[in-house]
């Protein structure tokens, strides 16, 4: 296990459960004091799953088949984690934290 591909898988389920939560009325309303219209919620959705689906391509192209998804599921766990304790106390952080992660995880991931 290398710390870029862990950071790069990290940095890219943090985004992707960024996404799923701005998807959510409740969570955009508290971000952006205004409700998603259902073009931005859809696209934040197939967003947020498409990151999920690249960070499982990410982690088994880095680490191979037998440790691959392991990794997988401990960064998508870290990444929840942040994103809900990011929802919870500081809802408004959200977006440009998940912002932030996409750089680092594309550079994370061309070091790779």
């Amino acid at each position: 296990m290398t710390p870029l591909v862990l950071l790069a898988n990290l940095a890219l389920s943090f985004a992707a459960f960024a996404a799923l939560c701005l998807s959510m009325n409740r969570h955009h309303a508290a971000a952006f004091l205004a409700k998603p219209s259902r073009r931005t919620a859809r696209g934040l959705r197939a967003a947020g799953w498409a990151g999920i689906v690249l960070c499982f391509a990410v982690s088994v192209l880095a680490e191979g088949w037998n440790f691959g998804p392991v990794q997988w599921l401990g960064s998508l766990s870290g990444g929840a984690l942040l994103v809900v304790a990011l929802a919870s106390y500081r809802p408004t952080w959200i977006r440009p934290a998940a912002l932030l992660a996409l750089p680092l995880a594309l550079v994370a991931a061309f070091i790779i």
